[in-house]
């Protein structure tokens, strides 16, 4: 069968994994000032980060509509056999329910929820064109994946609460606590939600070494064909010592970049780091 994936920006997976898999993505709003803009499209984080730096106001996301998702089906429905949606965990936006609105409108497309975000629901996204490409019916796809989401894991390490607290997310008087006692709380998706499973201390650089050794050390429950390390304007020198730190630790036949997009940035900020993992 011809299959076609799709997917929310929010996969954040880089140009070369979108064309390679020939994925469209289905963009998330920013809401800045008031002004909607296309993440991915109108807008980038570097432009959320400038815009907070100057003083400007926390941005705000907004889920896919559900004109948007029937744009998207009617383009592709009528060339595939069928189409596949991967969306942004329920439990973080309305974009899985808008989207299974609009795909009622049509026969042969269905819609995942993948109960993560960023690169989490970036692995899901992948394997669903690799079991396309390995000839798999859509219904069979949709089954593995529903399978299969509980089996990723998404963390990532925050190197400031700023954002966060301006968010209405933690406190001023935890996101001023953390500040001084340099904690970076690691924040982990479980069951389709947000949550902090343990909090590092001191520089950010170390804190990430800890991090990695504590995600990675001894782990024989992972599958090694693919990790992501995942990150929101930090150094690329970080970047690369975490790579070297997870090929100490464990051998993947892929060890794949992605930029953080808008929605991850909006919420966490810059120097954010993630490695996200896919378990047997």
């Amino acid at each position: 069968m011809n299959i076609k994936i799709t997917a929310d920006s929010t996969c954040d997976l880089n140009a070369e994994l979108l064309q390679r898999y020939d994925i469209s993505l289905t963009p998330l709003y920013v809401i800045k000032d008031g002004q909607a803009f296309r993440d991915g499209v109108d807008i980038h984080p570097a432009d959320i980060f400038a815009h907070v730096a100057a003083g400007g106001k926390l941005c705000s996301t907004s889920a896919v509509p559900v004109d948007d998702y029937r744009e998207c089906f009617g383009k592709f429905s009528p060339d595939y056999d069928a189409v596949i949606h991967i969306t942004i965990g329920s439990g973080f936006s309305a974009c899985y329910q808008n989207a299974s609105i609009a795909a009622a409108q049509f026969k042969n497309v269905y819609v995942v929820d993948s109960m993560n975000l960023s690169s989490g629901q970036g692995h899901l996204v992948i394997e669903a064109a690799q079991l396309a490409d390995a000839g798999m019916s859509p219904m069979e796809i949709c089954s593995t994946l529903n399978a299969m989401r509980s089996r990723v894991e998404s963390s990532f390490i925050l190197d400031q609460l700023a954002y966060m607290q301006k968010g209405g997310r933690c406190s001023s008087a935890t996101a001023l606590g953390a500040n001084l006692l340099k904690i970076k709380p690691c924040i982990e998706v479980k069951d389709g939600a947000m949550g902090v499973v343990e909090k590092y201390r001191g520089h950010l650089e170390k804190c990430l070494e800890k991090y990695a050794k504590d995600r990675l050390k001894d782990r024989t429950d992972l599958r090694f064909d693919r990790v992501f390390i995942t990150h929101s304007e930090i150094d690329q020198a970080i970047v690369d010592s975490t790579r070297e730190l997870i090929q100490k630790y464990c051998s993947f036949d892929e060890i794949q970049e992605a930029i953080a997009g808008c929605t991850i940035s909006c919420h966490c900020g810059p120097k954010t780091l993630g490695i996200m993992l896919l378990k047997k």
